[in-house]
């Protein structure tokens, strides 16, 4: 079910409700939307957690702006967690992790426990990367700005690039480029500093794959500051483990917020993720 909801930036944000327990906010990463983001553990999650799957800018019936920071999508998110008016789980995957820390900052009082996987690093985007995909994205150039971005952003290896170009999720990927464009723009502006979030007192799992180029993601810079902490690492996995291995992303997922560990199904799909 989709629902708008309201935010204290006077943008208008919308997000998909579903399943029934406690409240579990979802805070989608780039090149994805809050459908694609958690398509395969959508019905592992749903029997556990009343879910609010929020649409970011330029998704959904979000508003797309343009020259948004990293801090506006975060009071995006905070805004519908205060909307919630009820203590809420947060889960934020990649870009969505950094907007996911940054709205925990501001509603702290709100959030019972907090999972980030993998946030990136701004300065993983090089001035000259960032220029030559400014030039793609002014030329529509959208399959060519992806795998510009896969290559030279995250260093994801010819091969994986190649199978995910055949697969069913590339035109989805390419879809959400004009959009996470913007949010490319905002994240090489960041002036991420760990130690402004140390106050930060509720429980926080940080996962990371175990195929991920670790040095990428702010995962052990947070590790070093945050009071209540743990890191998990997903085995066999890189960026997209909800993805590559939902079964398994589930498990870990309900063991932290529930303290209970989930029967686990055929798993839909292992591998490494992009």
């Amino acid at each position: 079910m989709s629902e708008p909801g309201a935010t204290t930036s006077e943008t208008k944000v919308s997000y998909d409700q579903y399943g029934s327990g406690p409240p579990l906010v979802l805070v989608h990463g780039s090149f994805s939307n809050h459908k694609t983001n958690w398509e395969l553990i959508k019905p592992l999650i749903e029997a556990q957690f009343t879910v609010y799957a929020i649409a970011r800018r330029g998704r959904g019936e979000t508003d797309a702006t343009q020259g948004h920071s990293v801090e506006d999508e975060s009071q995006d998110v905070a805004g519908l967690i205060e909307a919630l008016d009820e203590p809420v789980f947060l889960l934020g995957h990649s870009y969505g992790a950094q907007v996911a820390l940054g709205a925990a900052a501001l509603v702290p009082g709100s959030i019972r426990k907090l999972v980030l996987y993998e946030p990136p690093w701004p300065h993983i985007i090089r001035k000259d990367t960032l220029n030559r995909l400014e030039e793609l994205a002014q030329a529509e150039n959208w399959d060519v700005l992806v795998t510009t971005f896969c290559r030279e952003v995250i260093a994801m290896p010819e091969d994986e690039l190649s199978h995910l170009q055949r697969t069913q999720l590339w035109p989805h990927i390419v879809a959400d480029a004009k959009a996470t464009m913007a949010e490319i723009r905002a994240l090489s502006r960041y002036e991420f500093d760990p130690n402004n979030f140390r106050d930060l007192s509720c429980p926080v799992q940080l996962q990371i794959g175990t195929e991920s180029p670790r040095d990428l993601y702010v995962t052990d810079a947070l590790a070093a500051v945050l009071p209540n902490v743990t890191v998990e690492a997903l085995p066999g996995q890189a960026h997209e483990g909800m993805n590559t291995a939902p079964d398994l992303y589930a498990e870990v997922l309900s063991r932290f917020l529930l303290g209970s560990r989930k029967a686990v199904k055929s798993t839909a799909a292992t591998g490494k993720g992009r």
